[in-house]
C-alpha cells in the first residue's frame, strides 16, 4: 500500500483551483479530484504497518482551524522547474498538526521526513513545460487568493498509480476537536 496523510479541500476550492489550470504546453495538470495539502508522504507499507499508521494517527489531538490558499509558485530540482503550486499560508495550527503527524509516524518506526514542510497544493507537474511560460504564469497569478477553508479533519489516503494520473482513495478521516 502506498500511503500519505493530507488535508482534503472542499469542492468549491477545487473548482476555483481548476480554473487556474491550462495554458502551458507540456504541463501535466493534476485532476481537480486529486487536489490536497500533503501533511506527510509515507510511501509503500505492508498491511500490518498500515494498521500501525492508522492507530498512531487516531491518537492525534488538535483543534480545528482555518486554512488560506494564496499565491502560486514553482519548485525546482536540479535547476529545472518540476512543479507548479498554489501556496498555503503557514499558521501555527497547521504547523502544530503537521508536527503531530510527523512525531506520531516516527514513534512507530517510520524514517523522519527529509524535506522541510512547505505547505502547498500541486497544480501541475512541469518537467516538459517551457520555463518562460511557467514564470509568466506565476507572475500572472501570484495574487491568487481563495476564501479561508475550515479544517475539521485530516485524512489518510492510499495512492494507486493509474494510466493517466494517480488515484487517491481516502481510507480514514481523523476528526479535529
Amino acid at each position: 500500500m502506498r500511503l500519505f496523510v493530507a488535508l482534503a479541500l472542499p469542492a468549491a476550492i477545487k473548482a476555483q483551483l481548476a480554473m487556474l489550470a491550462g495554458g502551458i504546453p507540456g504541463a501535466k495538470w493534476v485532476p481537480p479530484e486529486n487536489y490536497h495539502l500533503t501533511l506527510r508522504f509515507i510511501g509503500e507499507v505492508e498491511g500490518w504497518q498500515a494498521q500501525e499508521v492508522d492507530d498512531a494517527l487516531a491518537n492525534i489531538r488538535a483543534r480545528p482551524f482555518e486554512l488560506s490558499l494564496r499565491g502560486v509558485g514553482i519548485f525546482e530540482k536540479g535547476g529545472r522547474i518540476n512543479t507548479l503550486w498554489v501556496g498555503v499560508e503557514k499558521t501555527e495550527q497547521l504547523g502544530f498538526l503537521q508536527t503531530k503527524v510527523e512525531t506520531a509516524l516516527q514513534r512507530i518506526g517510520l524514517q523522519p521526513e527529509r524535506k522541510r514542510f512547505a505547505p502547498h497544493v500541486t497544480l501541475a507537474r512541469t518537467e516538459r513545460a517551457a520555463p518562460e511560460k511557467l514564470i509568466t504564469f506565476v507572475q500572472a497569478h501570484n495574487l491568487f487568493r481563495a476564501p479561508p477553508v475550515a479544517v475539521e479533519h485530516f485524512t489518510l489516503y492510499s495512492s494507486r498509480l493509474g494510466k493517466d494520473a494517480a488515484v487517491y482513495v481516502p481510507e480514514v478521516e481523523y476528526e479535529l476537536a
